[in-house]
């Protein structure tokens, strides 16, 4: 192993199924073009530092065998602390590493589960004897690290499309099933509106409104199955739930059969474009129209892609601000000045390869 070590993390889209994942339903999301990565190295004392300089800062604390959290998402600790504990692997020494990242922050592109892949990866190099792991199993320790530990509701979406990489379908119930997709994709254009996501507000009404109205339903009719029942039957139940709640169950049902065309899609091998631009502007409606999770500007970012020549787009993450994508296979470029034009910024975008680890010296100056 090199003294020095480069661990590079994809961010994500969710192509299908937004707002699902908690419901038990599936998603297809895929990792792109913006990255998160570290360099570093073993210190020969007991102290870990991490060098943050595109945020403008430093983190720095002793390795000691009880960690304390210093607040509720300590990630670089509870990351330590997992491997340690449930996965018995010493760190004897301390390290250093350099943070950097072109990834949307606090914008739906996974920048913060991307920085947990990435730190944990690190550390399966940095322990005693490195470790060698699967994609998928980093994955799921990032998943202990960032939302188990700190007992907080949370999907494996982020996490698997951020380590896997490319495109995946992914199912979270009965149990955890990931299908590897290899789908013949055009450009996407990445709008980052610059407005933060509203993620509390959005899940208060979006997803406890839905459960509660899933409650309701079932009290209603035992029978009701969310993987199953058709939307056609949904004003079966318009007697027990509110106008909001319905238009809630009603987008969800849509948006699990859109996405259901949507991979049937994406596993042929022929290309359809416009149907892809089509299942995205009708996932969308749902996002804007019933879950409300849309915002003015980001309407004029997506009406204008749309307007230069875009197929398809939606917002992208919990919703409030943050970011958008377009599907644009033809001058995409004219799509990044047109979002632009709209007071945001944009950024050609492609389907990319999840975490990996290099020796430093692997990699050819830029």
């Amino acid at each position: 192993m090199s003294d020095q070590l480069l661990v590079s993390t994809p961010g994500r889209i969710c192509l299908f199924g937004e707002h699902q994942d908690y419901l038990g339903l599936p998603v297809i999301a895929a990792a792109i073009s913006k990255r998160i990565q570290i360099t570093g190295h073993r210190r020969t004392d007991n102290r870990v530092l991490i060098h943050m300089p595109d945020i403008g800062k430093t983190e720095s604390f002793k390795l000691l065998p009880e960690l304390t959290y210093d607040r509720k998402r300590d990630y670089f600790k509870s990351a330590i602390t997992v491997l340690r504990r449930d996965e018995n692997i010493r760190f004897s020494y301390g390290f250093e590493g350099t943070i950097h990242g072109n990834i949307p922050i606090n914008a739906g592109a996974s920048s913060s589960s991307a920085l947990v892949i990435t730190w944990i990866n690190f550390l399966l190099q940095m322990a005693d004897i490195p470790q060698s792991r699967s994609q998928e199993e980093i994955a799921r320790l990032a998943h202990r690290a960032e939302v188990l530990e700190f007992g907080e509701p949370g999907g494996m979406m982020d996490h698997y499309a951020t380590a896997v990489g490319h495109v995946i379908y992914l199912e979270s119930e009965p149990a955890i099933r990931l299908e590897p997709l290899t789908p013949n994709l055009g450009s996407f254009v990445l709008g980052d509106s610059g407005q933060p996501k509203d993620t509390l507000g959005i899940l208060k009404r979006v997803k406890y409104g839905m459960l509660d109205a899933l409650d309701k339903v079932r009290q209603f009719d035992p029978a009701f199955d969310l993987h199953t029942t058709p939307l056609e039957e949904a004003d079966t139940y318009r007697t027990q739930l509110s106008p909001d709640e319905l238009s809630l169950l009603k987008s969800n049902l849509s948006d699990r059969d859109i996405l259901r065309e949507a991979k049937t899609l994406l596993t042929s091998t022929l290309r359809n474009d416009a149907l892809l631009g089509d299942l995205l502007n009708r996932h969308q409606n749902n996002l804007r129209d019933a879950k409300r999770i849309s915002t003015p500007k980001i309407d004029r970012m997506l009406d204008a892609a749309m307007a230069a020549g875009a197929l398809g787009g939606k917002i992208n993450g919990s919703g409030g601000g943050g970011c958008i994508f377009a599907y644009a296979p033809t001058n995409p470029e004219v799509v990044v000045e047109a979002i632009e034009r709209q007071g945001a910024k944009a950024y050609l975008i492609s389907m990319a390869e999840g975490t990996h680890v290099m020796n430093l010296e692997e990699v050819e100056p830029s």
